[in-house]
């Protein structure tokens, strides 16, 4: 019987501590992302941490109250030697947390109740917490529902007003106009609105080659003549060069 009891008891510890692992796990976890990740993280990230924490703390519970655990409540856990030398053994199972079991640490860690100054608080909220009659504290608790909607209409308001500017400010600066986007392909396709450079307009239309001399033009096939086929240019002696005023 002591045996079985002693078996039963041995399992039930391995599930405790491997819940308690699971949980450690999950509390470094997310006080990892508060600290490196509290600019970029969002509520909803929070909520999964938060919800992950409740679901293995009432795993755990739940483990506890078990049938088949034996009561913890029972046991007496005594320590036997105080060293104030460091044990590396305890430093390893505790995972660097407890390098020595002295006098100083055995009171923290093997603590069933509170400490008395915590114990002290709590009986006094208790005490307070009796002596409110049902009138009282449905009163109370009517005033504090009064003064949640109240807050919480104005953060809605604060939120629609935001809302509100952030869409206006959206519509008053518009990213682009039709107009400029108009002028713009009516310039690119037909030209329109392009004025011509000072060069072009200096040199002319027609190159010096192209246009024929007033004697030239002037002057045809006499009457009764075959015409000739020599073709000739003549160019008055005093006419300037055309890119020269």
């Amino acid at each position: 019987m002591q045996q079985r009891e002693e078996k039963q008891l041995e399992a039930g510890l391995d599930a405790l501590i491997v819940r308690v692992k699971d949980l450690r796990d999950s509390i470094h976890a997310f006080l990892m992302k508060l600290e490196h990740e509290h600019q970029t993280l969002q509520w909803t990230s929070v909520l999964d941490s938060f919800a992950l924490l409740s679901g293995q703390l009432s795993t755990l519970q739940k483990l506890v109250m078990k049938e088949k655990m034996p009561s913890l409540q029972n046991l007496i856990f005594l320590p036997l030697v105080l060293s104030p030398d460091s044990d590396p053994q305890l430093e390893t199972t505790t995972e660097g947390r407890v390098p020595v079991f002295s006098h100083e640490v055995v009171p923290d860690y093997l603590r069933t109740k509170f400490e008395p100054e915590v114990e002290n608080r709590e009986k006094t909220l208790t005490t307070q917490s009796e002596r409110l009659t049902p009138e009282a504290a449905q009163k109370q608790i009517q005033q504090l529902n009064n003064l949640c909607d109240k807050l919480l209409n104005k953060l809605n308001a604060a939120s629609e007003d935001w809302d509100s500017e952030v869409s206006a400010s959206q519509g008053s600066t518009p990213a682009s106009s039709l107009a400029d986007t108009s002028a713009l392909i009516a310039a690119v396709s037909f030209g329109k609105g392009l004025k011509p450079s000072r060069t072009s307009s200096q040199s002319g239309p027609d190159t010096p080659q192209s246009q024929p001399s007033p004697q030239a033009s002037q002057a045809g096939p006499a009457p009764g003549k075959a015409p000739s086929t020599i073709k000739t240019n003549i160019r008055s002696g005093s006419s300037s060069h055309p890119y020269q005023r």
